[in-house]
């Protein structure tokens, strides 16, 4: 009996880590462009860097920076709190803002104000032969992928902690990443080479 219930349970849990909602399954035109995920801001919110300039924003100005925050559907973050990897279908939303210091009662620092654009990246093994794609949408309602071989397709392939993702920016799930044994072989040396004595 007690097998039954496990059994019952492991296969109710597989189904509940694998199961997407209507506001996270991805919608594609017939010309392949994908539909903004509008409901992004109900996901599962990872981290926000404010400046950062591993991208495009590298020609921002550094006396504005902007806040970069990431989003990731619900059913991908289950997956990978269980297993450190995202399954396929994940979808990730980077949401940049403007920063404003002087609004309100603020006397310091900065805090985010209005959208500057978004981008989604998602992984979808059957439509996209790298599986990753990066989507620029801006204020657009839908669009199409950037080519495989863009910039954002090989930096993030390239200095990815694991798969085709920045989780070493998300602290929380770096550390599940560690404990599972699935962060890349070339973070891992980065990492180990940033943190070694200088001779």
């Amino acid at each position: 009996m007690k097998k039954v219930i496990f059994s019952a349970f492991a296969v109710f849990t597989a189904l509940t880590m694998t199961a997407q909602t209507a506001s996270e399954a991805l919608r594609y035109s017939s010309n392949g462009e994908l539909a903004f995920p509008k409901d992004y801001r109900q996901w599962i919110y990872l981290s926000s860097g404010l400046g950062m300039t591993y991208g495009p924003a590298a020609q921002s100005d550094p006396a504005n920076p902007k806040f970069d925050s990431v989003f990731v559907n619900p059913t991908a973050w289950r997956a990978f709190n269980a297993t450190g990897t995202w399954p396929d279908k994940t979808t990730f939303v980077l949401e940049v803002r403007n920063a404003a210091s002087h609004g309100s009662i603020n006397n310091g620092g900065h805090y985010q104000n209005d959208l500057a654009g978004v981008e989604v990246e998602v992984k979808d093994e059957k439509r996209f032969p790298q599986k990753w794609a990066f989507f620029p949408f801006g204020s657009k309602e839908s669009v199409g992928a950037l080519p495989a071989d863009s910039a954002c397709n090989n930096c993030h392939s390239q200095n990815g902690a694991v798969d085709n993702t920045f989780v070493q920016f998300y602290p929380t799930l770096l550390e599940i990443a560690k404990k599972k044994g699935t962060l890349t072989a070339a973070y891992l040396k980065k990492s180990s080479a940033e943190v070694a004595p200088a001779k």
